[in-house]
């Protein structure tokens, strides 16, 4: 869902790229049954012609997405029109087909939601596609719709399925693949209940909004309000000149990360995962978010972000070592950076402890997570109630929610601070990338060998 499982491995000689894929992904099997074991997917003839597997980027409620080696995008999933992920899918079925984007740019980052995707390309424009409510106005400082009710508006949450994508290369001979197994459900009755209602929320929510608009109709401005997905992708303006480096996705928010270390972000921030101190209902267009005090670069930039007619500042915000950010994820509706020196920085909603800071409280500006201040960071993902960080020395920490197992303590209690996970199925490994899903996380570790 969040954080491409590939890293940058040293895997010695590789002879070829294979993609394995196991799970539910609707229109990739048969009846729409499950995968139970996993099984390649072959690129089709329209990007087969010289071209490979380069990356795997997850995907949302039916569809899958990848990039090829010559940064084509890569979707495929559900083809059942009553539904919306053929949307973000591009109605290609179970057939990978390159998506079309309205750039020939190369492709070089790409990331899901529940329904809605963003990609990066080489030249640092991001695109932006599906829920209609997920993609950003052409203003980067325009007006947000306020409201600070907690009320009123069903959260979409569960923006991942139960799929699991590896991207195997053959021949390889220096690393391993851990996956963080999911232990059996909880037995916390509250969460069962919280699990049943949200389940419940989805359901009657994917039942509402099944209007899709056109290109026609977007180019006309024929539109029916936000209950339609938009099958075009829409470029992201976030300011003259700045050019964005990578992008995350959440369930109703999205962040894009720029070359200067800066945090952009738009969508719904009810929880507080748009860091912008309050309980803003949408950000109709991308917002600077202040995470830091200033950001380098050689030059001194001070963080101040408008909101209608007001001004917040950085000096507002918690303080955290560091010049930049360097990486970025979003959760269903939290998010998680890591700065330049390696400090972790959480925001947004907290009811299972995702934000790590000792409390289930939603935390609504950029906080400084002090448990692991003394840990220098190199990673994080997000999933739906949990989050997983990597640390430069190749350590896993885990917290928030643990209904399923997902954070790899080997109990199913949640975590309100950072855990490190020290199980046997780590020991001797040293972690280099962790992708969350809705209710599952992955690990890509080397196994540490001795040399005499």
């Amino acid at each position: 869902m969040n954080g491409n499982i590939v890293g940058k491995v040293p895997i010695g000689e590789c002879k070829a790229t294979v993609v394995y894929m196991s799970g539910y992904l609707p229109g990739a099997a048969s009846e729409k049954s499950p995968i139970l074991s996993p099984v390649p997917v072959r690129l089709s003839a329209a990007v087969h012609g010289g071209d490979s597997w380069k990356d795997v980027c997850g995907g949302g409620c039916g569809f899958a997405m990848a990039i090829s080696e010559k940064g084509k995008l890569i979707t495929w999933g559900s083809t059942d029109d009553e539904g919306q992920s053929y949307v973000a899918s591009g109605k290609h079925g179970e057939t990978p087909e390159p998506f079309p984007l309205p750039t020939e740019a190369p492709v070089v980052q790409a990331s899901s939601g529940w329904a809605h995707c963003a990609v990066v390309t080489e030249t640092g424009e991001a695109f932006t596609w599906g829920w209609k409510e997920c993609i950003p106005s052409k203003d980067p400082v325009g007006k947000q719709q306020s409201g600070s009710s907690e009320q009123g508006d069903i959260g979409w949450d569960i923006f991942g399925c139960s799929v699991v994508i590896f991207l195997l290369l053959m021949d390889m001979v220096t690393f391993s693949i851990v996956i963080v197994s999911p232990a059996s459900q909880g037995s916390n009755a509250a969460s069962g209940t919280t699990l049943q209602n949200e389940n419940q929320k989805v359901g009657e929510e994917s039942v509402k909004r099944r209007r899709v608009s056109t290109a026609k109709d977007e180019t006309e401005g024929h539109t029916s309000g936000g209950d339609f997905f938009a099958t075009t992708p829409s470029l992201v303006s976030v300011g003259l000149g700045v050019r964005i480096t990578s992008v995350a996705t959440g369930g109703r928010h999205t962040l894009a990360l720029s070359d200067l270390g800066q945090i952009w972000g738009w969508g719904y921030g009810g929880e507080g995962q748009l860091g912008l101190g309050s309980r803003i209902k949408m950000v109709s267009s991308p917002h600077l978010i202040p995470c830091l005090e200033s950001i380098g670069s050689g030059k001194e930039r001070s963080f101040i972000l408008h909101q209608g007619g007001t001004t917040t500042t950085s000096a507002q915000a918690s303080r955290e070592p560091g010049q930049y950010i360097k990486a970025i994820s979003c959760g269903g509706r939290h998010s998680a950076a890591i700065t330049d020196a390696g400090g972790l920085i959480t925001f947004g909603w907290g009811l299972y402890g995702q934000c790590g800071h000792g409390n289930t409280n939603d935390q609504l500006r950029p906080m400084a997570v002090s448990e692991v201040k003394s840990v220098r960071m190199e990673s994080v993902a997000a999933g739906l109630w949990h989050t997983i960080c990597i640390s430069s020395d190749g350590k896993v920490y885990a917290f928030g929610g643990n209904q399923f197992g997902q954070l790899g303590t080997g109990t199913d209690h949640a975590e309100i601070l950072p855990r490190l996970l020290d199980g046997q199925n780590l020991e001797g490994k040293h972690a280099k990338a962790v992708s969350c899903g809705a209710r599952h996380s992955a690990v890509l570790a080397v196994v540490l060998t001795r040399r005499n």
